[in-house]
Order: C-alpha cells, then structure tokens, then sequence
C-alpha cells in the first residue's frame, strides 16, 4: 500500500522531512477496523510528533490521525461496524497513523461519519472534535443541550450563566469548539483572534464577542461590560497568557488546556480564588485503553447527528489535494505558518 513516512524528525524543508514509500497492508485482529482511507486533516500534533519523535530503527513513522474512509475488513471482536461501513476517527497516537492507503484503528474510538458532508469536510472534524466535546463535557462538566432532552439539569439551569473565554478560537479546536459551546451549552461564548480573517471567521461560528488576544484581555472584556469569566479554555501559547487568565477569571473559575506551556506555570496563583485546572488530551482513553474508551465512538456519532441535522457544520479551511509526500510537506509547513484558519484537509491517494 502507499503511504507517507520519515526515518528522521526534522524541519519540514528538508527533501526527506516526508517520503513516499511503499508497506504491507495490514490484518484487522480483535477489536480493529482496517480501512482505506479517503480523506485526512492535518493536526498541531502530527507538527508535533514529527518533529520529536524517532521511529523504531529501520522503520517508517507513518503520521496522521484524522481520517475518512471506509472499512474493508474486521478484526473478530468487532461488533458496531462492518465491511462498506462509511467510518470517521481520529485514531491512536500509539500506533500507525492515516497518511496510509489502509490503516488499522479500534472501532471503540470510531463513529459512522456524516451523511451530509463530503469526505474532504468530514475529515476535518474528528480530532478537533473529539478535544473540543472532552474539554466541555468531560473537563468542565457542562451538560450537552441535546435536543433529545427535554429535561435539564435544574442546577445548571439556576446557576449564574456561565462565561468562556475561548484562547485562540480561529483554529482547528477552536473551530468546532465554539460551535459546541454556543448550540450545545448555556453559555456565552467569548472567542480570541488577531486577524481580520479570524476575527471574522469566529463570529460566523457562533462567538458572541471577539477579543484580540495580542492585547491585555481584562480592558476589553471591561468594554464589553463583563467581568466574572466562569470558564477559560486556553488553546495556545497559555504560559503566555497565564498571569492574564488567572487575572479575568472568576473566583471558583475553571482554566482548561490542551497545550504543552513552554515555561512552568505557577499552579499556585489558583489557589486564592480557588481555580481548578483541567488538562485535555484526546489521545488518554485509547493510549490507556480506559474503561470508558468506546464514549468517542459514541459522541463521534452523536456529533455526526448534530452535523447532519444542521446544527454543527465543517471546520474545513482548505484542501490541498492529493495525499502524498509533496502536499503534506506544503500542509505541514502551513499549519506551523501559524496563519491556518480552520483544517486543512487532503484526498485520494
């Protein structure tokens, strides 16, 4: 099967940062789905991983997490899905990743993608999802607003209203994330952006202010008559705004995060107002193989429903054509650009 590897991590423009190469398909055994992959997105994370981590000697390190395809076989332990299932996922940063013709992936972390988006528009979505639904429902607490439920939680619904501030909203998280926060919580939904284009970009998706995050957040959001931000979910650069979010914060405020601070944060300067910290991190159930496991298969369907029914809509920022070393490499070197709005996606090998 085709797919893109490195022996090396290495800056992106270098000739062999990504490689075309050739590998065995795999066998799906036990709980596994092998699917041909149709459409991937590109993550932070694949930056990350390719830029740090070393494959075993002699062997490719195949990147990718968010894929689109179609199951082609199945291990024997398989009980949601089967061959011709139209599938979505974001994968396990354990194992082989979906910048392959075929991949292998526990059906416990995969959903029934959506029927009304095309693959380019649904791979955009899973990783991002799958962060952003954690961070809100799982970190944080808040009760999704589903439209099957009629009756709420009475406490949330008496409590004062609560406040997000979204650190760096315009990108691939922050994207999905603020859709989920305003249709699917209470909240009002404060996101951050620099650019024109971003600041743009996150009012279309349901922010209800827009702050620069370039300048000193309490002025503005003092502008904007608000001063008790309840939650804050820091996407980016948080050793950067540390002082500042611990500053607009409300007392027995929550702070998430999902990103690696570059210098030591004082977890002390929460103690006064009774702050509680709450990381992030997409990949725990499948790395851990935790009891809980299958809840991303069942929230990658639940937000395949919200899509398809109009509620939610694709993140997609731009599609770079053909999976192949050449446009990873451009794909790549955009997202580390720092000027990517929404995903950017590739299709078809």
């Amino acid at each position: 099967m085709k797919a893109i590897g490195y022996l090396l991590p290495q800056s992106i423009d270098n000739e062999d940062a990504l490689i075309d190469i050739e590998l065995p398909t795999p066998i799906a055994k036990g709980h596994d789905l092998l699917v041909k992959v149709q459409a991937i997105s590109v993550n932070p994370v694949d930056i990350k991983v390719r830029t740090s981590a070393s494959p075993e000697s002699g062997q490719h390190k195949i990147l990718g997490w968010d894929a689109v395809g179609e199951v082609v076989a199945t291990g024997d332990q398989v009980e949601f899905f089967k061959v011709g299932d139209p599938v979505w996922y974001a994968g396990d940063i354990t194992r082989d990743g979906s910048n392959a013709e075929f991949q292998l992936v526990d059906e416990r972390i995969v959903g029934t993608r959506p029927k009304s988006l095309s693959n380019a528009e649904a791979a955009a979505l899973p990783l991002t999802t799958i962060t952003a639904w954690e961070l809100l429902f799982d970190r944080l607490g808040f009760t999704p607003l589903l439209p099957s439920k009629e009756k709420q939680n009475s406490t949330e619904l008496t409590s004062p209203k609560p406040i997000i501030l979204i650190m760096g909203a315009a990108g691939g998280v922050g994207s999905i994330l603020i859709q989920l926060a305003a249709k699917l919580t209470n909240a009002t939904v404060i996101g951050t952006a620099s650019r024109e284009q971003s600041q743009n970009w996150v009012r279309t998706l349901g922010a209800s202010h827009v702050i620069n995050h370039h300048q000193p957040l309490m002025p503005q959001l003092n502008d904007l008559d608000i001063n008790n931000i309840t939650h804050v979910i820091s996407l980016t650069h948080t050793d950067q705004h540390y002082d500042q979010l611990v500053e607009v914060l409300a007392p027995q405020g929550k702070l998430a995060l999902i990103d690696d601070p570059k210098e030591n944060i004082d977890i002390m300067k929460l103690k006064k107002k009774a702050i509680s910290l709450h990381w992030e991190f997409m990949f725990t159930r499948s790395m851990f193989n935790t009891w809980d496991m299958q809840k991303q298969h069942e929230l990658l369907n639940s937000v395949a429903e919200l899509i398809d029914n109009g509620t939610i809509k694709t993140t997609l920022g731009e599609n770079f054509g053909t999976i192949n070393a050449t446009n990873l490499k451009r794909a790549h070197a955009h997202i580390e650009s720092n000027q990517a709005v929404g995903k950017v996606v590739l299709e078809g090998f």
